[in-house]
């Protein structure tokens, strides 16, 4: 049995899914998953509250967050550096940043396409915020974040059921720009493909806008304002990548890539095929 452990500090869009995507019909055998979480917070209080979750004795955790250079996320990869671990965070995006990560025994999937909310209480409430995390769930689950991420974990999750352990482990590292991540995404048009590519870049510069509403602007006109044009890109974005799929659809050439009781993974185009 693979035990797998999600720390969720804060939230991504890939936050509300990556502890569910290596066993999509809850029916996979062979592995256990726990997930500890901090809610919205993220700041060093929430990283040490992470240290009872090592009573349950995970194989690998995956530490998911905004800004994994930020303290929280921070004191967190201490708190877990002898156990092996990954981060999914959307930044830091500086090369440097990433290889001190790896020298530092860590693995990382960094997804500059999952975008910035705007944070800012002249804009944001409970309803925004939900409907901006389902935008960016469309695009990151159509246009193929969520598939690597699913291959990279699987590839780990096999290691350790073939009997690799600790620093054994081959973790991933990949800063996972919008062309690395459409080609995850098995379209076969590809007008559809485009479509998809266009959504990435839409969604990776969600953050650019966001950024000086959330740090920066302080009237609060510039603030609604560019809030809310970051989040309408976001709404056109999940709108490409809804078109890309219904091309998909039109064609009966929709990928979908199942995992077996075992943990292998099927494959089908056709709907109305067996995933062998």
């Amino acid at each position: 049995m693979v035990n797998i452990g999600f720390i969720k500090m804060g939230n991504l869009g890939m936050s509300q899914v990556i502890n569910l995507i290596q066993d999509e019909i809850a029916a996979r055998e062979g592995i256990t998953v726990r997930a500890f979480g901090t809610g919205a917070k993220m700041g060093p209080a929430e990283a040490a509250d992470t240290e009872s979750f090592k009573q349950w004795n995970a194989d690998f955790v995956v530490i998911i967050s905004p800004n994994a250079a930020a303290p929280g996320p921070t004191a967190a990869r201490e708190v877990w550096k002898d156990v092996p671990c990954i981060v999914v965070s959307d930044g830091p995006t500086k090369k440097e940043a990433r290889e001190a990560f790896e020298q530092g025994g860590f693995g990382y999937i960094i997804l500059p396409v999952d975008p910035l909310i705007g944070a800012k209480r002249e804009f944001l409430d409970s309803v925004e915020m939900a409907s901006f995390n389902s935008d960016a769930m469309k695009v990151l689950s159509v246009c193929g974040v969520v598939r690597l991420i699913q291959e990279e974990l699987d590839k780990v999750t096999d290691q350790v059921a073939s009997g690799r352990s600790g620093k054994e482990l081959e973790l991933p590292h990949i800063f996972a720009k919008p062309e690395k991540c459409v080609e995850h995404a098995g379209f076969v048009n590809p007008y559809a493909k485009a479509k998809a590519l266009a959504a990435l870049h839409m969604a990776e510069k969600v953050a650019q806008v966001n950024f000086p509403a959330c740090f920066m602007l302080k009237e609060i006109d510039q603030v609604c304002l560019t809030a809310a044009a970051g989040h309408e890109i976001m709404g056109a974005a999940a709108q490409l990548a809804t078109q890309a799929r219904e091309i998909e659809k039109s064609n009966d050439t929709v990928f979908r890539q199942p995992h077996a009781k075992n943990g292998t993974l099927l494959k089908k185009v056709k709907l109305y095929e067996k995933p062998e």
